[in-house]
């Protein structure tokens, strides 16, 4: 049996695959194009040796890796391709140096590795991203709506909310508009009551989809948190203990305050900006739910307000401390 172990960089594409193969001294083995087949990439190493391998995080990369994993034996991880690009050296980016660098980091040490998700998981983003595309999608349609009658300065009832159905009746009778735009706005009114009915659709199939798994299940039971909110979670976090503490699930989440001091200066700059947008959203809506049916939350924002703190800072404060405390919850729960 072969004892050789080597180190392969994959620079992946649609359609093909760079594969750059190294040795442990570094040296390089084959640098060549492969088709965007598992066997074909395989067949690059020798026969028998031991493959330690590194793609960066893309569209397709997650299903590759898995392949090699499971059907060649491979060790693959997924590489975050933010860090990789700052750690090359070199202005210029060819699909060869690409290759090259990832094997390199491999064979040192160095790669800056994200988490692979199971299928099963990647499965669970897809549904809760396509929901959230239909949910954008409504918004927009709304913003559309209120654009026409800001446009014509419709007067709307003081005594009605927006978008109830009273609302809407109120809409779709109203004769303040003329024949094109109200044609216009019954094509809004008529894609907004599809997107509604396709939003049903796809929030009973995920309630389908986690009736079974632990996890979601948990999360359902936390104060505030809802059905929507519990996928979210699941599906961008997948395993709370991945984590090591609580403070990295927090910067995972984008909701973590962001340290801009120097010198005797002694400042903060808001929010991080990286992290997981989806993550930040769910819990800032999450952290004003809890501030009105939360004693505890309650009176955290009491007092961070007596203390002259705006009202986004301290939603941002309860959705820290909350996904924190979350976390010593959740890391224990069986996947």
């Amino acid at each position: 049996m072969c004892s050789l172990s080597v180190f392969v960089g994959l620079d992946y594409h649609q359609d093909a695959v760079q594969v750059c193969v190294l040795n442990a001294e570094g040296e390089e083995l084959t640098n060549a194009t492969r088709g965007n087949d598992w066997r074909q990439i395989a067949e690059t190493v020798p026969r028998g040796a031991r493959v330690f391998a590194a793609i960066e995080a893309c569209c397709g990369a997650a299903d590759m890796a898995e392949e090699l994993i499971s059907e060649a034996g491979w060790s693959v991880h997924l590489a975050h391709p933010g860090y990789v690009a700052r750690i090359k050296q070199s202005p210029d980016k060819t699909d060869f140096s690409d290759a090259r660098l990832l094997a390199d980091l491999e064979r040192v040490g160095y790669l800056p590795k994200v988490w692979l998700a199971p299928e099963p998981i990647r499965e669970l983003r897809r549904l809760v991203r396509y929901r959230g595309q239909l949910a954008n999608e409504r918004r927009n349609v709304k913003l559309r709506v209120r654009a026409l009658l800001r446009d014509h300065r419709v007067t709307v009832p003081e005594n009605q909310r927006p978008w109830t159905k009273a609302w809407l009746s109120w809409l779709q009778t109203s004769d303040q508009f003329g024949k094109t735009t109200r044609w216009i706005l019954d094509q809004h009114l008529e894609r907004l009551q599809t997107l509604r009915q396709e939003l049903v659709v796809v929030e009973k199939r995920l309630q389908e989809e986690t009736s079974d798994d632990p996890v979601t299940q948990k999360l359902l039971s936390q104060e505030g948190v809802g059905l929507i909110t519990a996928v979210t979670l699941r599906a961008e976090i997948g395993r709370f203990d991945r984590f090591r503490t609580g403070k990295q699930l927090a910067r995972f989440c984008s909701i973590t305050p962001r340290n801009a001091s120097s010198g005797q200066r002694q400042a903060d700059a808001g929010l991080i900006r990286a992290g997981n947008p989806e993550l930040r959203r769910v819990l800032v809506e999450t952290a004003n739910r809890l501030k009105w049916r939360s004693d505890v939350w309650s009176s955290f924002s009491d007092r961070m307000r007596a203390r002259g703190k705006p009202p986004c800072v301290v939603t941002a404060a309860i959705a820290n401390r909350w996904i924190r405390g979350l976390y010593y919850e959740m890391k224990t729960v069986a996947i």
